[in-house]
């Protein structure tokens, strides 16, 4: 292929990796709980609040369930703070406390099973639903007659053939760019001789070849905003890997694993499968998010969550691959049946197979005073005309909207600069469906193995909300989930200037922030506690 072709391929393949495309600078390792005014950056004020409202003010544990693909239990700036079913945690293979989960010490692994083993990879939502409809349609014409209910599902299962078509072909493009800049960077880094060479290297390298000079290309560009190349070099192997991975398990129709898990999948109502393991053979963003929400603020390692007094209940429900909504549905119904308080959910897909299921547990969770907490997604789009699964929304059998969840909050990503790019350019947004703003953008946080890292997405501003709703619900125990929803929302710092963001052409816009969330801002921790004190002050008059 031409070095042009291949470049702007290359160049217009979505990008999957954690800083690559965002911005130039480098903020504060803890940029998401500074304050504008005092640190220049638009974090969210936790150290303001804590420094300023909550000194040598008593607060109560707040359980939060992390609903994910596993969190590393053993970290060191995370084991402090835990969940432990104390009833059920000596390894007896019994069901001790009798809630139908045997030895959950930490929380449940709902993609698991009884012997140990675990589903890594699983297809996208959409590869399952082709799998399922096309036996049934894929011979049938637009002008075949159909029953209403046939009708509506030929009509969906179009739409599914074209994205799951369009989906391919862009993952496709992306492993045979990304396989052929990884091999251009390790030929011209071979005959550099150095195992991590510097800018000044690769100016002085002279390229052999169109792969060579596209390679050296995209390493200069990048170089000048992250002059380690060993950080590019990882991006590009997480970018092979990554389609790779599209390829072979997301979009493959021959994949399945669910015979691993062994349950009756087609039974909704099926509730106690999977094992004990919630760390599983993928832990990351797991890990990250707990980080984010809870970390330990006061043993002088590692980073300080936003909440200073959580336990983390970890429920492993989402693969490598998109989640399955009978393993969310069981997973808020565990959490909130174990004590959970706030659910965080940074996870999401474009189609659903049961949406009904995964809105009883929603609906479960609101009446049982639980907050719900959940990323917008990373696509760039607009969810009022896009819809993200899952969502606040309940739909009956024909997807009829049928009210909303009023314990959910649904969340953006911002950036730390208090202007026109404070949109994340990755993050969805939505006049109706997208609440608040919270940073995403280079979060450092907790990794497997006690180490740590920065990551960027909408998965990373859901935690920092989470941990938002745990903090008021720690000091203020006494204010119902629906109470907290409305703090949150109504103390955010609102911003005036417009952002932009991608619209429905794939084009820059700029927008104000009313257009694109309820609230118009980004949350505020300072704002947030002494909302809530006024409020618990009002109630005690």
């Amino acid at each position: 292929m031409a070095f042009r072709n291949l470049l702007n391929l290359l160049l217009a393949v979505s990008i999957p990796l954690a800083s690559l495309g965002q911005s130039k600078d480098t903020p504060p390792k803890n940029w998401f709980n500074l304050d504008l005014e005092q640190d220049g950056v638009m974090g969210i004020s936790t150290e303001k609040a804590y420094n300023l409202l909550l000194k040598d003010k008593e607060s109560t544990p707040v359980v939060v369930a992390v609903i994910d693909g596993g969190v590393d239990v053993q970290h060191e700036d995370l084991r402090d703070v835990i969940w432990v079913n104390v009833q059920d945690s000596a390894a007896t293979g019994s069901d001790a406390d009798g809630n139908g989960y045997i030895n959950d010490k930490y929380g449940w692994n709902f993609i698991g099973n009884a012997n140990g083993e675990n589903v890594h990879y699983d297809n996208l939502e959409v590869t399952r639903l082709v799998r399922e409809l096309e036996p049934r349609y894929v011979s049938v014409l637009p002008s075949t007659a159909l029953d209403g209910e046939e009708r509506r599902e030929f009509a969906e299962y179009q739409k599914m053939v074209t994205y799951y078509a369009n989906k391919t072909q862009e993952a496709r493009m992306g492993q045979i760019s990304y396989l052929g800049l990884k091999r251009a960077v390790d030929s011209i880094v071979n005959k550099i001789g150095k195992e991590n060479p510097t800018a000044a290297d690769f100016d002085a390298y002279k390229s052999n070849g169109d792969l060579e000079r596209m390679a050296l290309h995209v390493i200069k560009k990048e170089l000048k905003d992250e002059p380690d190349f060993s950080k590019f070099y990882k991006q590009v192997t997480e970018g092979v890997e990554y389609f790779n991975n599209q390829v072979n398990y997301h979009l493959n129709k021959e994949f399945d694993p669910r015979h691993i898990v062994g349950d009756d999948y087609e039974d909704s109502s099926d509730r106690y499968y999977g094992n004990a393991d919630v760390t599983g053979p993928d832990a990351d963003h797991g890990t990250h998010v707990a980080g984010i929400i809870g970390a330990v603020r006061d043993n002088d390692i590692g980073i300080k969550g936003v909440a200073d007094n959580v336990r983390i209940m970890v429920l492993r429900t989402v693969p490598d691959g998109d989640e399955r909504d009978k393993d969310v549905a069981n997973s808020i119904r565990y959490a909130v049946e174990n004590g959970a308080k706030v659910i965080n959910m940074s996870f999401g897909k474009a189609f659903g197979k049961d949406k009904q299921a995964v809105d009883d547990a929603v609906r479960f969770a609101a009446e049982n005073d639980v907050l719900l907490v959940h990323a917008a997604g990373n696509d760039g789009q607009n969810n009022d005309e896009t819809p993200n699964f899952p969502n606040r929304n309940y739909v009956d059998s024909l997807g009829i909207n049928k009210g909303e969840a009023p314990t959910w909050i649904e969340v953006g990503a911002s950036q730390w600069t208090n202007d026109g790019d404070l949109v994340a350019s990755f993050s969805n947004y939505g006049r109706r469906s997208v609440d608040v703003f919270a940073p995403g953008v280079k979060i450092h946080s907790t990794m497997p193995g006690s180490t740590y890292e920065d990551q960027q997405g909408t998965s990373m501003a859901a935690p920092v909300v989470a941990g938002l709703a745990a903090l008021i619900r720690s000091y203020y125990p006494e204010l119902p989930a629906t109470e907290v929803k409305r703090i949150i929302m109504q103390s955010v710092t609102r911003v005036n200037q417009r952002v932009k963001v991608t619209g429905p052409d794939g084009r820059n816009m700029r927008v104000s922030m009313n257009d694109i969330c309820v609230t118009g801002g980004v949350v505020n921790a300072y704002k947030a506690i002494q909302l809530a004190e006024a409020a618990v002050s009002k109630g005690r008059k």
